[in-house]
Order: C-alpha cells, then sequence, then structure tokens
C-alpha cells in the first residue's frame, strides 16, 4: 500500500472525525461532539497552536491521522512538538502507517527547529509502545493529572 502524509484539509472532516472517534474510544472515552467540533475548529484557527497531518492511501482513503501541538518550553530556547493523538484505522494497522506519520514530524520538527517532539501513550498500550521503542527508551517520567472539568 502506498501512502502519502500531508497537512489536513477542510475536505478531510469526515473521515478524521471517523479516526476521532476511533481513536477517543480506544482510550475509554465517549466522543463528545462539543469537543469534536473544538478539536476541528482549533486545527484550521491560525492563533491556536492546534495541528493536524493525515495518512492517505492510494485511492485517497485517509487511514490514519496525527494531531499535534507545538508549544514553548521553560526549559528549551525553541518550542517543543506534543504529539497528541495518533490513530490509524485498525484495518490497515502494522502496516507501518504509524511509523510513517510519525517519521512526518520527526522530519517536521528539524525542518521547524523546534527543540524536540514527545508524545504519551497508557503504559499498557503495547502494540504502540513497540512502535514508540523503536525511536526511543521511555522517558522515565510519570505523568500526574488532576482533572478540574465535569
Amino acid at each position: 500500500m502506498t501512502i502519502t502524509i500531508r497537512r489536513i484539509e477542510a475536505r478531510d472532516e469526515a473521515r478524521w472525525r471517523e479516526l476521532w472517534d476511533g481513536y477517543t474510544r480506544f482510550y475509554e472515552r465517549e466522543p463528545s461532539e462539543a469537543i469534536t467540533r473544538h478539536a476541528w475548529t482549533r486545527i484550521f484557527d491560525a492563533a491556536s497552536p492546534v495541528y493536524a497531518i493525515v495518512a492517505e492511501d492510494e485511492r485517497g482513503v485517509v487511514v490514519g491521522m496525527a494531531n499535534y501541538l507545538v508549544h514553548e518550553s521553560t526549559s528549551l530556547l525553541t518550542p517543543v512538538c506534543y504529539l497528541q493523538d495518533l490513530f490509524v484505522d485498525p484495518a490497515v494497522r502494522a502496516g507501518g502507517i504509524g511509523r510513517q506519520l510519525i517519521d512526518w514530524l520527526v522530519d517536521e520538527t528539524r525542518r521547524q527547529g523546534w527543540s524536540r517532539l514527545y508524545w504519551n501513550t497508557k503504559e499498557n498500550n503495547y502494540r504502540a509502545r513497540a512502535l514508540y521503542d523503536s525511536y526511543t527508551p521511555h522517558s522515565g517520567f510519570v505523568r500526574y493529572v488532576i482533572d478540574t472539568a465535569n
């Protein structure tokens, strides 16, 4: 399968929403239209630090997506990139699409002169961790979260 990684476009909304819903359910959350709409809007808002790329097959079907944020860091001189959401259609998983999405972001991090690309995943997400471990060892950091929204 030939895959092209490209920046997301408005025409991708329906398929992005399907993948987004799959991602949301994978992490045991129920999709929320308000959150979905807000995320989609931020991707196309020039004032927002949220961006997205998609993986498109040779038929023009979007089979994967990655949403990322670029932000400042108090410990580095240039911005960093946080890969927040990565999801590949289960029907085509294990074909290297996740790697191609990450590789695009690694290259973009270098092109833009950002200091770092980083991401999180659940400890028991073993399939994804096998991919992620091929890039770099686990950072050793433990994440703490206090949710204040209902």
